[in-house]
């Protein structure tokens, strides 16, 4: 007979409790344990659980011991969820936990959250994508004190592209990334550094590759922050052309 799945890996989105999804609420609201990254997460979020769940905060712990809470409350039929900040898809180290749980028999589902760069965008009110300008989002981290990056990966070779660029972990690196971006970009490129996204806090900073280390470094900004990077981020009409699909002079074939 198939087990019921206990555990559950949910996206709380950029942090705002009220930017959780509906499914994300209702599985909070019934979990007999809630495991949460304290150091990314508005406290409100936890809102959504029950008066008498158990809390545990993860960023004190590390891998084996995250999964260790997982596997004993599934073993004692509890039903847990996994917070993870944004969506579960990006830097979430869920390969590495539904590994562990595989191993030891334990079933697990996902349920998506809204990205720290969706909020991002949403909050400067700008489209990522503008015809003729950038139709590509790149997604990528940098390496400092973490994981080595694919040697097929490089910032140069993503820049080369004019695609935007939204960098995450990056914001202690800023001032090395924005040179090295410049020869792609240009040193007027627009950049937006989103500091807690939707969170209490939240702080926006726009200026060029050539200010932005300034900026962040006179903000005193050292994590939690997304770094948008490209064109299509200027404040201005950056392109006269609009989009193909929704024009009026378009031939429709179906």
């Amino acid at each position: 007979m198939e087990q019921a799945v206990t555990v559950h890996f949910v996206g709380a989105g950029p942090g705002a409790a009220d930017l959780l999804t509906l499914r994300a609420a209702a599985m909070l609201a019934r979990a007999d344990v809630v495991l949460y990254p304290g150091t990314y997460l508005d406290a409100e979020v936890l809102g959504h659980c029950r008066a008498d769940a158990e809390r545990v905060d993860t960023q004190g712990l590390d891998l084996d011991a995250i999964v260790a809470h997982l596997v004993a409350a599934h073993a004692a039929g509890r039903d847990v969820v996994r917070l993870t900040s944004g969506d579960p898809s990006l830097y979430s180290a869920v390969a590495e936990q539904t590994r562990r749980l595989d191993a030891a028999g334990v079933p697990w589902d996902v349920t998506p959250g809204v990205p720290a760069y969706a909020a991002a965008a949403a909050l400067v009110g700008r489209e990522l994508t503008v015809p003729e300008v950038a139709q590509s989002v790149v997604l990528t981290r940098t390496q400092a004190q973490s994981t080595a990056m694919p040697q097929t990966e490089s910032l140069a070779a993503f820049a080369a592209t004019r695609a935007t660029l939204v960098l995450h972990l990056a914001i202690t690196r800023v001032r090395e990334l924005a040179a090295e971006l410049v020869e792609h970009h240009g040193a007027d490129c627009p950049v937006v550094v989103v500091f807690r996204a939707s969170q209490p806090g939240e702080r926006v900073l726009h200026g060029t590759l050539a200010d932005i280390a300034d900026q962040v470094e006179a903000a005193g900004l050292r994590q939690a922050a997304v770094i948008l990077v490209g064109r299509a981020l200027a404040r201005d009409d950056v392109s006269a052309v609009e989009s193909h699909l929704y024009s009026s002079t378009r031939v429709r074939t179906d």
